[in-house]
Parts: structure tokens; C-alpha cells; sequence
């Protein structure tokens, strides 16, 4: 034997330790590893370039009311898969999956909660659930949350997150448009608030709808906002549109938000703009 197997055998043997393939994330924004845990706790935004990552129902309501303490309003119960639609799967199948991924009934859920002390019926749209899409569920959640705020005699405030309206529905999802408004006017005739707040990406019918008719318009940075896709338009008018013209800052240069603002001074930001509405209101 060798003396190098003699010290090879001699040294004790320890065993590889595994490493996590979760606990770092690679941001979008900055290209930057970030250490998940830090990136959670940071509210889903990048510690490096500010980059604000995509968030659910919990954690939105968790970081928005006060002390993390909401009550969850019962989700509707809508005909699933009226046109019987199939492309490359069963719609069925396709909800399904949404829900198990997401635990999630459908994309819009809504809470009863305190904002800074204000009451406050707060609508999000989960992104994750197939693309936050807009369909007789998010129409009827909708309609749920608006009637809860009237009840409560407080502001409705809507997070949007969609890729538009949910194509497998049909008709049926392109009608919600028009319902949403006509549940926002119900909402201005009870002399209540309605506020918007717009996360990336908002876009489709959802855009051409409710998220275009808050009474104060507000959106996180550099959100994706906008009606049809970038090269869609471009093609449709043969123009080279500017660079970030769908993004918060720009649309807000151009007067279609009223402010753009940090998710970490979201909430405090959303209860001064309550104490306002409220208080004019009621003048």
C-alpha cells in the first residue's frame, strides 16, 4: 500500500452535506442571487436593485392590515367550465391545477381588515392562479367585495394582477367588464371610495375595466400596465413605440396614474389617502 492510500484511509471520513437548491433566487431585475429568506422578509423586493417580485392574497394581506389580522370573505360559486372549452387540455384540468398549486378557489380573493386603524375591504388578484385572468369567479368576487364594502361603509380597494380576460369563458369573461362597472357605480352612489392599486403585470380587459376606474389610481414600480402587447401595437400602427411606455413611471409622466409608490410605504400611503377619501366624504 502506498503512503498515499496509508493517508487517504487514515483521514475520517465526513459526510457531503446537501445544500438546499432553494435558498437562493436569481432576481429579474438586476440578474443579482438573492438569499430567499432576505428576499421574503423583504417584502418580495430585491434587497439590491428594488426590483418588486410578484406576491399572493396571504402575503399581500399580511403586509397590508394591521397586525396580519384579516377575515377572508366567502369565495362565489360560479357554473366552472360553461362552454366545455379544450385546447390543449380540458379548462376543468386546467383549474384544477391552478387550485393545487395555488390552494387557491380562483384568482380574486378578498378581505375585511384595519388599515393604520381604518377599515378598509381590500380585492387581490393572484397572478399564479392562471395568470390572474378574469373570468365568472373574478367577476363574481368582485361584486362580493364591493357589496362588503358597502355594508361596512368603508373603501374597496383592488390589487390587480392579470394577463386579461380568461379566453376559455368566453363571452361570458368579456361580460365581466361590464359588470365590475356597474359594481364600482354602485359603490360611488353609496358615497364610498374606490381605490386602485396596480401591480405587474396589469393588462387586457381587466385594464379596459376596473383597474382604469379608481378614484385615485395608484401603482407599484415599474409595473407592466397596459391594453394590448408592446409589439401587437407596433405592428397595428407601424410606429416605434418609447421605451417603458407601459411602465408606472411613464404612464405616470403622461398623467394616467396619480402615484407611483414603494410596496414598503404602500400601506401607510393607502391609509392616509382612506383618511382623506373618508373624511370628504363625509363633509
Amino acid at each position: 500500500m502506498s503512503w498515499l492510500n496509508r493517508v487517504r484511509q487514515s483521514i475520517p471520513f465526513i459526510a457531503r452535506r446537501e445544500t438546499p437548491d432553494n435558498l437562493w433566487r436569481k432576481c429579474p431585475g438586476c440578474g443579482q442571487m438573492v438569499f430567499v429568506k432576505e428576499y421574503e422578509e423583504n417584502q418580495s423586493v430585491c434587497p439590491k436593485c428594488g426590483h418588486h417580485g410578484r406576491i399572493g392574497p396571504d402575503a399581500r394581506f399580511d403586509g397590508l392590515f394591521d397586525g396580519g389580522i384579516y377575515t377572508l370573505l366567502p369565495q362565489p360559486q360560479v357554473r366552472e367550465d360553461p362552454l366545455k372549452f379544450r385546447d390543449s387540455k380540458r379548462y376543468s384540468d386546467r383549474i384544477k391545477a391552478a387550485r393545487q398549486a395555488t390552494g387557491e378557489q380562483d384568482a380574486l380573493l378578498n378581505a375585511r381588515g384595519s388599515i393604520e386603524g381604518k377599515q378598509a375591504v381590500v380585492g387581490v388578484q393572484d397572478f399564479a392562479f392562471m395568470g390572474g385572468s378574469m373570468g365568472l369567479a373574478v367577476g363574481a368576487a368582485f361584486v362580493i367585495g364591493v357589496e362588503a364594502a358597502i355594508e361596512a361603509r368603508c373603501p374597496y380597494i383592488i390589487f390587480t394582477a392579470a394577463g386579461g380576460a380568461r379566453m376559455q369563458e368566453g363571452i361570458l369573461s368579456l361580460m365581466q367588464m361590464p359588470r365590475t362597472t356597474v359594481a364600482i357605480q354602485m359603490l360611488h352612489e353609496a358615497g364610498l371610495p374606490y381605490i386602485v392599486v396596480m401591480t405587474d403585470p396589469t393588462t387586457g380587459g381587466v385594464t379596459a375595466s376596473y383597474a382604469m376606474l379608481g378614484d385615485v389610481q395608484i401603482a407599484e414600480p415599474n409595473a407592466l400596465i397596459g391594453f394590448a402587447g408592446q409589439r401587437v401595437i407596433e405592428s397595428t400602427i407601424r410606429e416605434k413605440l418609447p421605451e417603458g411606455f407601459q411602465r408606472s413611471e411613464y404612464l405616470l409622466a403622461h398623467g394616467m396614474l396619480d402615484m407611483v409608490v414603494h410596496r414598503h410605504k404602500l400601506r401607510e400611503t393607502l391609509a392616509t389617502v382612506i383618511d382623506y377619501l373618508v373624511r370628504a366624504e363625509a363633509a
